[in-house]
């Protein structure tokens, strides 16, 4: 099958990664591990085959491990590569690493991919819709939200897009706000979508665990 250039560079980055894969309940998680030193867990829906989670941590520092740094999930939950790390340290401390503590009042942005597009969630905005102003500065590769209170600004990159080498289309922004909580939606190119289902393609060809806890609650029907 013929693989666009735009996003070679990411599925061939994504091949060299030592991988494990295991299924735990209705999702498959996956850890990689790269030549470079970066590591990345994903999370993805056995429903749909859409990644829920997403998350890196960069190399190894003089002092202690780095903290993971979350790409894409609703909440910060814990992701776990599971048993099949093969006991080692860099695998299997990952769900004490992954905890983020959250101002009850401060905004909180979120983000998930779906089916069709991208969103972010923002919570504890309690402006009118009529405040905020969402705009694709194509020149930094980001969505920039500011609102004419100057009371909040924040640049939100995509790196689903750059990974693809597309630029941001205004066209693709959609926004609305609801209980306090404004929602951006960017609708998903098509080049976007097939990069995505390339990425299924290679992982599906890496051996997957089962979580034999689940597996066994299951069987008891617990």
């Amino acid at each position: 099958m013929f693989v666009s250039m735009s996003y070679e560079n990411w599925l061939n980055y994504l091949r060299s990664a030592e991988k494990h894969s295991m299924i735990s309940g209705r999702c498959r998680k996956v850890f990689y591990k790269f030549p470079d030193g970066k590591q990345m867990a994903e999370e993805y829906s056995m429903e749909t085959g859409i990644v829920q989670k997403r998350a890196w941590r960069k190399c190894k520092q003089l002092m202690g491990e780095p903290e993971w740094e979350i790409e894409l999930g609703e909440t910060p939950r814990q992701i776990n590569q599971g048993a099949g790390g093969g006991g080692d340290a860099d695998n299997s401390t990952m769900t004490n690493d992954f905890t983020l503590l959250e101002s009850n009042s401060a905004p909180v942005l979120t983000k998930r991919i779906t089916k069709k597009n991208i969103e972010w969630r923002i919570r504890n905005l309690p402006y009118p819709i009529d405040v905020y102003q969402v705009s694709a500065d194509t020149e930094n590769r980001a969505i920039v939200l500011r609102t004419t209170n100057k009371k909040y600004y924040k640049v939100i990159h995509v790196p689903e897009l750059d990974r693809c080498g597309l630029l941001l289309t205004q066209a693709n922004i959609s926004t609305h706000l609801q209980y306090n909580t404004l929602v951006i939606t960017y609708s998903k190119p098509q080049l976007l979508n097939e990069m995505e289902a390339q990425v299924l393609l290679l992982l599906k060809e890496v051996e997957t665990e089962t979580d034999m806890e689940d597996l066994l609650q299951g069987l008891l029907g617990k």
